[in-house]
């Protein structure tokens, strides 16, 4: 099975967003969001290619996790790199900036 690593950014929109979660909502929410985050990382493990190609970048993969949130990643026959953590309701414009 591919390890899965975060590129720092990805890492900082994590903290970030659990932060938010349990601040503006509650710590229940928080976890909701973390299982559904696991949930979908052992998905991309066991199949990688299971999420569309994003358009922005060739071997650029999307995943929505929820309404608001998607990952963006990356996959080699031993890694699956987070690229960034992006939040769905943001300019989509911004994202550009964010894959490199």
């Amino acid at each position: 099975m591919r390890k899965v690593v975060l590129s720092t950014r990805a890492a900082k929109r994590l903290e970030e967003l659990f932060e938010y979660l349990e601040l503006e909502w509650s710590a229940k929410t928080k976890m909701e969001f973390v299982k559904k985050l696991d949930e979908s990382i052992e998905q991309i493990q066991s199949f990688p290619n299971s999420c569309p190609q994003s358009t922005l970048e060739e071997g650029l993969h999307m995943l929505v996790v929820s309404k608001q949130t998607s990952i963006f990643y990356r996959f080699d026959k031993e890694y699956i790199k987070i690229v960034t953590v992006f939040d769905n309701r943001m300019n989509p414009n911004k994202l550009k900036g964010e894959i490199k």
